[in-house]
């Protein structure tokens, strides 16, 4: 077991061409990313690509997942000219592909699933591919068909992490109510590609993960990630374990080989780090992307 990080988790901080305009679009739009709120590692690279994932919903979440950096506590108000900032930050960056995620707001009656729906409705009249990660909404299916009507292309929800850790890595959640929601997307509308990703390095074993996998696909999971859990800080759940680049590739290809149309799998994988190209690989029924394990690959 390693205790300090590898060579292989090593972050390039090199500053990219769009990183001060990204922040100068996201400062003056008054919009949160979660690339900012998690303390994501790629985020240098992302906004240097000028790319970015959105947090609506505020940047205060309702819940206490111990692996997560988000602010947790009481928040405030939703800001409803947010769905027409989204948009305006979506056309200055010209994105292609847009990746929507929130705090959790098991504060309101519908987890925030109509201001979801606000926001993809609003980028729905761009060229763009439209890919949320959406909360569980507290299993309400009301709130989730808001966001299946609204027609986005990837509905991605996170597993995290393995059934028995749930009680200490993320004790709101429920295993089964997230893998309910995956399947409820695919029975309400089979035409929308569902995502979900998993971290290594919480005390998990490999069978563990490969259940999760199982699980996945009998929910009608489509596209998968794997990565590193990194401790945002030592207040956080500490990590048990660093996964070398050799387990992530077994545990990539295992993955192809149950079924899923896409999996990413390497230490600095996040779920929505390059999610653009998943677009382009779907597209084009690209069941992998060849990557170097060793390398930052697709989040």
């Amino acid at each position: 077991m390693k205790t300090r990080r590898p060579e292989w988790l090593r972050v390039s901080l090199s500053r990219g061409p769009g990183l001060k305009e990204v922040r100068e679009i996201l400062r003056r739009l008054s919009l949160n990313t979660v690339c900012q709120a998690a303390a994501c590692p790629n985020m240098m690279e992302c906004f240097g690509r000028k790319t970015a994932t959105f947090m609506i919903l505020g940047k205060v979440c309702t819940r206490n997942c111990r692996f997560c950096n988000i602010e947790e506590g009481e928040p405030g108000p939703i800001d409803h000219q947010e769905p027409e900032h989204v948009a305006a930050a979506v056309q200055e960056l010209r994105l292609k592909h847009v990746v929507i995620t929130s705090v959790t707001r098991d504060d309101l009656s519908d987890g925030g699933a109509s201001h979801f729906a606000q926001v993809i409705r609003k980028l729905s009249s761009f060229y763009v591919n439209i890919e949320v990660l959406i909360p569980d909404f507290q299993g309400n299916r009301e709130a989730l068909n808001l966001v299946i009507k609204a027609k986005p292309g990837i509905i991605n929800h996170n597993m995290e992490t393995v059934p028995g850790l749930y009680s200490l890595v993320r004790p709101q959640a429920i295993y089964s109510r997230s893998l309910d929601l995956l399947a409820n997307v695919k029975s309400m509308d089979p035409d929308i590609y569902t995502k979900s990703g998993i971290m290594l390095g919480l005390g998990e074993t490999e069978e563990e993960v490969v259940s999760v996998f199982r699980d996945l696909r009998s929910s009608g999971c489509d596209i998968l990630t794997i990565g590193q859990y990194l401790a945002p800080s030592a207040k956080h759940y500490p990590v048990a374990e660093y996964a070398c680049p050799d387990v992530f590739e077994k545990l990539r290809e295992t993955a192809l080989d149950m079924g899923f149309l896409h999996v990413v799998s390497g230490p600095l994988v996040r779920s929505s780090y390059h999610a653009d190209e998943f677009s382009r690989a779907l597209q084009g029924r690209v069941s992998q992307i060849p990557a170097d394990p060793s390398q930052k690959m697709i989040n």
